[in-house]
């Protein structure tokens, strides 16, 4: 009763006094009430109201740092007052830990004590010196590089396989499609145990087997030894495409993703189109064996520097063991990492892996769209493995090995694409920069509306210029604009579908992956009777012909993604505006 008298007559003072009162002061008045308030409820800060000031007190009691040995000493050498207060008060452990910071909290009916990094960790991936991320990034991309080699370099030598081994050339032909199909296949189961035991034993591992695997490739004495060996060959080298894409996540932040990523689609498309350049002539001069067993060897010091060299770049696994190392040495079990409380059940983690990958294909408008253009594109360059010894072997009378050298204007086509895709780059740092407008997952298209027309319109140069009567220069130069555009068209798959499902892309990407390694191992098997059957000028017409339908992919994208975007329950999770441009340097928000 005292307390509501006491705060009756303040307010018949005030009103009393608001007329004599400056028109200035009517924040200070605000301010004042709001001080008595709280008075009257005993709170120790007179500025902020109850609720306020006590969320904010049981934020600071749940919240602490910890540190250990040398890292300990060097934050009581200096100042630490200000980040006490931010961060909360400071503990000790007896070994070397880097200053950590902890939060309680509490998730189906436990306690955990949450570790983070803290500003400025080394250990962070993100804190890393530029030149371990570029060091990290030319490894990685060195790998793919080797393994889309590996990938195509076998179709050189299958007739004189098939003569050596006494089997059909349809028989070796289906090498391309037992690796193609496992790297479709495999992504879909093995993406959860990275997420179990980290980046790094994957990469090893993986890649140490691949090499392996050239051993029976080179020494196989039957056809199903070799294939065999390239289904394991696939299962292993699909690494160096469902990982490097999450590596790069690791260690980039997103505004700093887009040449990384440029650079391993670069090297995608550039080892794949590459290995018959020279594989033609080992086949000629040595034959079938040496192309594996070359490339076996090639491999080892790369592998050597990977083991050695690589450090694991998910900054989760290095919080877990900073977890389990305060668990042995406190005896406190509540020390986790995010990834200990967000791990999941094995089967959960399959089912969401390859299940959740087919369901995003069948059911998303946007990976589909991208999944079957990307596909087509993946036909196109396998299917060429054959149409180019057809048009140049069988029309214009060149030796196996001279056949090989028109792929290299499919790689100068990949490397005019790689340096064009910079001014993509430009383009998109503009719209980040600028204060008009936001970086939206559409902002990604322009060099895909720009470059990807260009693989239909090669595709049409060089079905009208195979003719034996032709000089050879014609269709050699027709090679390198259809490279041209299969490079913007993986690079726009890889990031749009990144920028709209976010955590769910990688998902989203096995489900294309799934598409396009199917079409890409299926080509093939009857590119041979499709040319020969329906008229090289005609098949590479119809070829033509379904490009340029699929080239207005970007263009509707661009128009209607935002539409489609807003209907999807997976892509619809981010849409965030600010708070999504926080956390993740995007705006996934309705295109504007």
């Amino acid at each position: 009763i005292q307390n509501q008298t006491f705060c009756l007559q303040h307010f018949l003072n005030i009103s009393t006094n608001e007329q004599s009162r400056t028109p200035g002061m009517d924040a200070q008045d605000k301010h004042e009430e709001a001080g008595n308030q709280t008075a009257d409820h005993g709170e120790s800060s007179p500025n902020l109201p109850v609720t306020k000031q006590e969320e904010n007190s049981d934020k600071m009691g749940s919240k602490g740092r910890v540190a250990g040995g040398s890292f300990f000493q060097a934050l009581n050498n200096g100042s630490d007052s200000e980040s006490q207060e931010r961060g909360g008060s400071l503990k000790e452990v007896d070994f070397d830990l880097p200053l950590t910071l902890t939060e309680i909290i509490h998730q189906d009916g436990h306690e955990y004590i949450l570790l983070k990094f803290a500003d400025g960790d080394k250990e962070n991936p993100f804190n890393w010196s530029g030149a371990r991320k570029a060091f990290i990034t030319i490894l990685l991309c060195l790998m793919t590089l080797f393994i889309g080699l590996a990938t195509t370099s076998y179709s050189s030598g299958i007739d004189s396989m098939c003569d050596d081994l006494g089997v059909s050339s349809e028989l070796g032909q289906l090498g391309l499609f037992c690796f193609n199909m496992a790297c479709a296949l495999a992504p879909l189961f093995l993406a959860p145990f990275c997420e179990l035991v980290g980046r790094r034993v994957v990469y090893v591992g993986a890649y140490a087997l691949f090499v392996i695997v050239f051993i029976g490739l080179a020494l196989g004495k039957n056809i199903a030894t070799i294939l065999v060996m390239r289904v394991f060959q696939g299962l292993f080298g699909c690494v160096g495409t469902i990982l490097v894409g999450g590596t790069f996540s690791d260690i980039y932040r997103p505004d700093a993703r887009a040449v990384p990523m440029a650079c391993f689609s670069y090297v995608a498309i550039l080892g794949t189109v590459g290995a018959p350049i020279y594989a033609g002539f080992i086949d000629e001069t040595i034959g079938w064996r040496w192309i594996e067993g070359i490339q076996g060897l090639s491999n080892l010091p790369l592998l050597a520097i990977i083991a050695l060299g690589l450090r694991e770049t998910r900054g989760g696994v290095t919080l877990h063991k900073r977890a389990k190392q305060l668990r042995n040495s406190t005896g406190d079990d509540r020390y986790r990492a995010a990834m200990d409380l967000e791990a999941k059940d094995i089967k959960e983690m399959l089912h969401n892996s390859s299940v959740k990958a087919v369901h995003m294909l069948v059911t998303e408008p946007v990976v589909f769209a991208f999944g079957l253009w990307i596909a087509f594109a993946w036909f196109v360059t396998f299917l060429f493995l054959s149409v180019i010894p057809i048009t140049f072997e069988e029309k214009h009378g060149f030796g196996e090995g001279v056949a090989g050298l028109p792929y290299i204007s499919l790689c100068i086509g990949v490397t005019i694409g790689f340096a064009a895709n910079f001014l993509q780059i430009r383009k998109y740092k503009a719209i980040m920069l600028s204060n008009d407008r936001k970086i939206l997952p559409e902002s990604r298209l322009y060099g895909a509306m720009f470059g990807a027309g260009f693989l239909p319109v090669g595709l049409f140069i060089y079905s009208f210029t195979q003719y034996g009567y032709l000089p050879w220069i014609a269709p050699t130069l027709a090679l390198a604009p259809i490279a041209f555009g299969i490079f913007f068209i993986f690079e726009s798959t890889y990031s749009f579908t990144s920028d709209c499902y976010g955590e769910n892309s990688s998902s989203a990407i096995a489900g294309q992956g799934l598409m396009r390694n199917t079409l890409g191992g299926v080509a093939p098997l009857f590119a041979s009777q499709f040319f020969h059957n329906m008229g090289s000028q005609w098949a590479g017409l119809l070829l033509a012909i379904f490009g340029t339908l699929l080239t207005f992919i970007p263009f509707v994208m661009f128009k209607y993604g935002h539409v489609l975007r807003n209907r999807s329950k997976l892509a619809k999770s981010q849409l965030g505006g600010d708070v999504q441009k926080e956390k993740t340097g995007l705006y996934t928000g309705p295109f504007l």
